[in-house]
């Protein structure tokens, strides 16, 4: 059993900050990449940021410049810190984990609510 526990969301103002975290635990034996996606209601999830064990990463250009992920292995943990937010990054992000066991398997996390208004 795999586990994704997400933290971090909110309400912020525009221009403000917040950081995500996800843990994941259970049974694996490696992390090949996470990342972040968020959904707008009514839309289709959209990938915001990955990186992969190596440290490489990958931005959505609308958050290019502002967020940063970042993978601690020791701990299973990403991170998404998220800066000069904007009312458009209201979203509910989700988590997301290709881990390696027998085989490569991808999890979710169940959600976080980051809103961003005045």
């Amino acid at each position: 059993q795999v586990q994704l526990v997400e933290s971090g969301g909110g309400l912020v103002q525009p221009g403000g900050s917040l950081r995500l975290s996800c843990a994941a635990s259970g049974s694996f034996f490696s992390i090949n990449a996470m990342g972040w996606y968020r959904r707008v209601l009514g839309k289709q999830r959209e990938l915001v940021a990955t990186v992969n064990s190596g440290g490489s990463t990958n931005y959505v250009d609308s958050v290019m410049g502002r967020f940063t992920i970042s993978l601690d292995n020791a701990k299973n943990t990403v991170y998404l810190q998220m800066n000069s937010l904007k009312p458009e990054d209201t979203a509910v992000y989700y988590c997301h984990a290709a881990l390696r066991g027998y085989v490569v398997l991808n999890y979710w996390g169940q959600g976080t609510q980051v809103t961003v208004s005045s």
